[in-house]
């Protein structure tokens, strides 16, 4: 690789980190220049919502390098800076910071877009009061961190995964917490009915109060929150509440510059954007899965862990197709789970082992097909599921329920 060749990656994330690592493992000796809009290196985010905001780990726990990485692999990490625009036509972004005055640009010969996604937020009267707050970033997680004590009255808006790990770590630390969620469960929407009743009896067990079927209808307060109103009518007593109702895929660059945009930017195997030399990652990219023959955008940290590096080897020429089964983990209390697959329809959900012990394989089967597979607390299946996934393997009910039966 020529060392005149300039990569440039916009968003500091895991996607672009693993990213710049990878390019630098395999042989790009050019400019490399990582930009990301946060004054910190880049860090991996499932930690915001669990270990990291229960202050059982800190910033170098949870940071993807050691601090001097970039400085050792010749990575130019620029924290705190924003990319105002892309020319297409000319190859170059245009950036600023606090640094710099706004309009330098960064030729590049190829393009990494990796920025995430952002929050979406709720409309309603109050949203602007302080103690409203929404969890993306280290500050966001800095500042709950903060204010979340055993006597916090806390109100988690939304039972997807940041609400629901939210709510699990806040009453870990002893805050009591309810839980407002518009469906009849918890994680209904991923998981389905089956699984969303697990996860509803595992936070009433410890404790959190469930509201289901409601929205909120405003936040009340005059400058700092002091209750939350149910669509239902009910108001709830608050220091503070979190919002995670879903984000949104940060397209706003990419749609600027031309770049086809569709639920994120469009890529397709090779995580090729519609520009030339213009790649996509992470959060943000809309991908084509071989294995399904559609586009899929996986807000989770496997994506990220793994399109980084795809991503990085097809900007050096290699063709690697990013074809990975879909994989993702949450820990609630003393629940860990693993889920591999993908599963928009489904006919059933089977278990084997004991869903009410918190140790339990469920399949979600499609045609009699297994699409996707979760493991609870039991951690000796992974590749095993891994395999019945990607093959969508045809295994009798009776066979996959029975703990006797051997799945491999």
């Amino acid at each position: 690789m020529s060392r005149e060749q300039t990569f440039v990656i916009v968003g500091a994330g895991l996607a672009g980190a693993k990213a710049a690592e990878t390019l630098r493992a395999e042989g790009h000796d050019g400019k490399l220049v990582l930009i990301g809009d946060e004054p910190f290196r880049p860090y991996d985010r499932p930690y915001l919502s669990k270990e990291y905001l229960r202050s059982e780990k800190d910033f170098d726990g949870i940071a993807i390098h050691k601090a001097d990485f970039y400085r050792d692999n010749d990575i130019d990490l620029r924290t705190s800076t924003v990319v105002e625009d892309i020319d297409l036509l000319e190859s170059a972004v245009v950036i600023s910071s606090g640094e710099k005055s706004s309009g330098e640009r960064i030729a590049y010969d190829k393009l990494l877009l990796a920025t995430g996604a952002t929050p979406r937020h709720v409309d309603v009267s109050g949203s602007h009061l302080g103690g409203v707050y929404y969890l993306r970033n280290l500050a966001d997680s800095n500042a709950l961190r903060s204010a979340i004590n055993p006597s916090t009255r806390l109100v988690v808006i939304g039972a997807g995964w940041i609400g629901a790990e939210v709510a699990a770590s806040a009453r870990q630390i002893g805050a009591t917490v309810v839980l407002i969620e518009q469906a009849s469960l918890p994680l209904e929407r991923v998981l389905g009915h089956e699984v969303g009743e697990i996860y509803r009896s595992l936070h009433a067990k410890h404790g959190v109060v469930l509201h289901f079927g409601v929205a909120v209808e405003s936040f009340i307060g005059t400058d700092t929150l002091e209750a939350v109103k149910l669509s239902d009518g009910t108001v709830l007593e608050a220091d503070l509440a979190v919002v995670g109702v879903g984000a949104y895929p940060r397209v706003e660059l990419a749609q600027a510059a031309g770049i086809r945009v569709d639920n994120g930017i469009v890529v397709d195997e090779y995580l090729q954007t519609s520009a030339p030399n213009v790649y996509a990652a992470g959060d943000v990219a809309n991908a084509f899965h071989p294995r399904y023959s559609t586009h899929i955008r996986l807000e989770h940290w496997y994506a990220a862990l793994h399109q980084g590096p795809v991503a990085a080897a097809n900007m050096l020429g290699k063709k690697t197709v990013y074809d990975r089964i879909p994989y993702f983990y949450s820990d609630q209390y003393d629940l860990g789970m693993e889920y591999r697959g993908w599963a928009p329809s489904y006919d059933q959900v089977v278990f084997r082992g004991d869903p009410a012990a918190g140790e339990f394989i469920a399949f979600w089967l499609s045609d009699h097909h297994v699409v996707a597979a979760m493991n609870a607390n039991i951690w000796d299946m992974g590749d095993t599921l891994e395999a019945l996934v990607a093959g969508a393997s045809v295994i009798g009910v009776d066979h996959l329920t029975d703990p006797n039966y051997d799945l491999s």
